[in-house]
Order: structure tokens, then sequence, then C-alpha cells
């Protein structure tokens, strides 16, 4: 394979882009885990072909993903989702005329506390049952809830996309000023979010006939077999009298996740080590010197931009400078940090989520009633343990070939992305089409988008732009809304494109875009 390496770079370049496509296209159809599988054939192509030296994948997303979706799955084996379920059915019942519009707003809620899309599911039926026994067309409200529960991932405090987002933002190179992380991003997405649901919900309010006024519809239900069918049994928890267990077990994880936020907001709740250690370069005359890019003298240096904390590859000066400094013509030292804002080491707040979600689950066992047997076996579990080896699979392939052509891509789209802010809103719009994750899409795209110098307010304000998933109806929650409805009216169309969820989806993901951008200018990030 030596004649791979030794094609010109662009060349290089085109085949890997070409064989990482390929692994996402083939995923994304078999769908699943196969999405995560196919990132192992990547891998290995660019390591033995190429000779590529392997990235790394995204560990701390990976384990908040495990975290959370533990919590999640032992809240809902507790009978804890069916108390959230029930009140947010109660709410749907009291006000049937605006369904349209309170329907997106609880399944945005419910992804919100949850931090998965999957609990549309359970109350899927129950807002089908509610549009149709007041004649509202279901899909009006149906596909709104659908794509709004999709929406509130990039708002839910304990959602694998935002972690990981504040994650990559906050070990940026450049640091964004004024952004301190994890409560920060939230400020932007949940006002967004919540803007591109309503919006979803004023569009949805209008859209296609009435049920009186559907022809087509009115000719089927003179079936009585038919209209039995589409009328059918009502689906309701308002009569189901929930053990106290239940409301235990929703208590302590809505606990949790207040924690999780207070501790967020307030860096004085956080376990801190005091300083991080800087280091101090002095070189045979006793000067000291600090290592910039720009080779300017500042007089402390920190290593991990020298590339000792591994996680990034170091370039040619940063190399040059550590060889000086093995050779020994530069000691280094390690010194308290002397600036006027010195940086304190501070608890991540993956690490806060990951515990606190484990935490969660842990008192639920304890002071509710759970079969842990179901635990591994509901819905929750099953959708997270997906979500987490196609995170694995296309993090680590994405890192691996994207690290070494970061140079060579900066150069190309660098200025593109700068002059154009909106193609990267774009671009990750489509990864996310292609990985069917919005935190997947997230670790593929927005290392690389630093690396190549995206502006990290951009990247806030477009936070929204990472769902996409929506364009073609492979999604699960949207395959399951148009089993619910009954009558047809949420359907996909002769030409697939043409499907329910495309305007909604396309609508709400381009409000919130807007509403981020705005947000994001007034607290001064772009």
């Amino acid at each position: 394979m030596n004649f791979l390496t030794s094609l010109p770079e662009g060349w290089q370049f085109g085949i890997q882009l070409l064989v990482v496509l390929v692994c996402l296209f083939y995923g994304a159809r078999k769908g699943g885990i196969a999405l995560g599988l196919l990132g192992g054939i990547g891998i290995l192509m660019l390591v033995f072909c190429f000779h590529i030296k392997p990235g790394k994948p995204s560990i701390d997303v990976m384990l908040t993903i495990l975290a959370v979706v533990v919590a999640s799955a032992t809240l809902q084996a507790s009978g804890g989702l069916d108390v959230m379920l029930q009140i947010a059915e109660r709410i749907l019942r009291r006000n049937p005329k605006f369904l349209t519009i309170l329907a997106p707003f609880v399944t945005c809620f419910l992804t919100i506390l949850c931090g998965t899309g999957h609990v549309v599911y359970t109350i899927m039926p129950i807002i089908y049952d509610i549009a149709i026994k007041n004649g509202i067309r279901p899909e009006r409200p149906m596909a709104a809830a659908s794509v709004s529960s999709q929406m509130g991932i990039i708002a839910s405090p304990v959602s694998v996309a935002v972690v990981s987002l504040t994650a990559y933002l906050l070990n940026a190179e450049h640091k964004l000023a004024g952004f301190d992380g994890y409560i920060s991003l939230l400020q932007i997405t949940i006002p967004s979010t919540l803007f591109g649901v309503l919006c979803v919900g004023i569009f949805s309010w209008f859209r296609g006939k009435d049920l009186d006024k559907d022809e087509e519809f009115q000719r089927k239900i003179q079936d009585p077999e038919f209209k039995q069918y589409v009328y059918g049994d009502s689906k309701t928890l308002l009569d189901v009298k929930l053990p106290r267990s239940d409301w235990v077990a929703m208590w302590i994880f809505l606990g949790a996740i207040a924690l999780v936020a207070l501790i967020g907001a307030f860096d004085m709740l956080k376990p801190n080590w005091g300083q991080k250690l800087s280091y101090q370069a002095v070189i045979k005359e006793q000067t000291t010197i600090k290592w910039t890019p720009n080779g300017e003298n500042k007089g402390v240096i920190d290593l991990s931009k020298l590339g000792f904390d591994q996680k990034k590859k170091a370039d040619e000066e940063k190399s040059k400078f550590k060889a000086a400094i093995e050779s020994g013509e530069i000691k280094v030292i390690p010194v308290k940090d002397k600036l006027e804002n010195p940086d304190i080491d501070y608890i991540s707040m993956v690490n806060v989520i990951q515990a606190f979600m484990l935490l969660a689950g842990a008192l639920i066992i304890i002071f509710g009633k759970v079969d842990t047997r179901k635990i591994g076996s509901n819905e929750i579990f099953k959708s997270g343990m997906i979500a987490l080896v196609a995170v694995f699979g296309i993090s680590w392939m994405a890192d691996t070939m994207f690290a070494v052509h970061t140079p060579m891509m900066k150069t190309a789209l660098g200025g593109v992305v700068r002059d154009y802010p909106w193609t990267y809103a774009i671009m990750l719009l489509l990864i996310s089409k292609f990985v069917n994750s919005q935190a997947a899409a997230l670790a593929a795209f927005v290392p690389l988008a630093l690396g190549i110098g995206v502006e990290p307010g951009i990247i806030v304000a477009f936070a929204a732009a990472c769902y996409g998933y929506y364009i073609l109806p492979t999604y699960p929650s949207d395959l399951a809304t148009i089993q619910f409805d009954r009558t047809g009216t949420t359907h996909i169309g002769k030409f697939v494109i043409n499907h329910s969820f495309i305007i909604p989806g396309l609508l709400g993901v381009f409000s919130s875009c807007l509403a981020g951008y705005l947000l994001a200018k007034v607290a001064g990030y772009v």
C-alpha cells in the first residue's frame, strides 16, 4: 500500500474521505448499531493502508452517554417515567384546542428533563387520542411533537450533545471570551430551542386540511371497520393510580438534574484543587520564555500546548520546542501561574454529570421499587447503547482521519467558513443526517471545525444545526409516529423527501439557529 502514502495529500484526503463516507452511508442504511461498527472498517483502512496514527475516540462523551442512559433506563424501569407522562397527559387533555401548540412543548420538555428523545414513544399514542377525539388533524400535533422531541436534545442539561459540545469548546485552543461552559451554552440553546418549537407549533396549527374537510379521510371512515380502527379505544394514564415509589423515583431523577444545573451555574459549589500548574522554561542563560504559535516570549509555558498530554498532535513548531526540552537545551520546571486571573483546577462538568447520573440511578434502586432485570432490556437502555457504539466508531474514525489533514483543510476551507459562517451550520446539518445522531455529528465535526478556524461563537450560535436527521424519514421516532397515526395523515410522500416531518424540521432548526445567533450576538460571542 506504499503507493497510497506516496500520493499528494489532496489525493490521499479524497480517497480517505470516500472511505469515511461509504462507511457512514452504509452504516446509516443498515441502521441501529451498524453505524458504529462500520467505523472499525474505516479506522483499519486509514491505519493499515495510509499509515495514519490512530486518533482517539471521544471517551468522555461515551462515558457520559453510559451514565445518562443507565439513569434514564432505571427511571423507566422504576415507573418514574410514567409519572412524567401522566402529568404531561393531564396538561394536554385539559387544553385540547391548543394541542398543536402544547404537544411540541411537552415532548421537548420531556427530552430536556430526560436527556433523550426516545421518551416520545409513550406520549405519542396519547397525543393521537386527544387529536382524533377533538377533530384535530393528527399530523399537526404528532409531526410537530416528534420533531420537537429531538430539538430538545441540544437544550438538555443531561444530554450527551450538550456535554460533549461544552467539552470541545472548553478544550479549544482559542477560548471563547466570556464563555464559562455548561451554563453559558444552555443560556443560548434553551431559549433558542423553545423559540424554534413555538415556530413549529404555529406552522403546524395551519397545515393540512381539517378532518371534516378532508375528502379522502371522510371517504375512508365510511367503512365501519376502518372508523373503529381510527377512533378505537382511548389511550390514557389518567385512570392509573401510580404507587408512591414511582413519584419518589421521579423526584430523585429531577433532583439530580437540578443539582447538576446548580453546580454548573456556581463555581463555589464545585470541588477544586487550587491553581492549575503551569510550567516555566529556563534557557541556558537562565532567561525565561513562553512558547506561543507566533513565537512571542511571555515567561510561562504550558506543556499541554506541546502535545505532552497527547490530546493533540504536536505540529512542527511544537515538536522542535519539545526536542529542545528533551535534549536539555531548555529545562522545564513546574511553577504556580502568576497571572491576575489564574485558572482554578475545578472538577469538570463532564465528571459532575456522570457522577450524579450514577447517583440518581443508585438512589432510585435503593428507595424505589425497581426490577433491575428490566433496566437493561427497556427501550431507553437499548437505544442509548446503540448511540454509544455509534459515537465510539464515528468519533474514532473521524479523529483519525481529520486530525492529520487539519492544516490542509484550514487553508482550503478556513477562509470560506470565516466569510460565510452559515456554511458551518449547513455542513453540521448534513453530517447529522448521515450519522442519525446529534452527539455523533458534534463528535465528528466540531473538533474539525475548531481546527480549521471556525469561531467558537459561531459553533455556539448554530448549535441547533446538529439536528438534521428529519431530512429523510428514517429515524425511529418519526417512523413510530407514522405508525401511531391511524388516520394516515402523518405520512411519507411518494417522493420520500416530501414527508410530514421535513417542513417542521427545517423551520424549527432554522428558527432556532436564527435565535441562537441573535442571543450569541447579545452575549458577545459573535
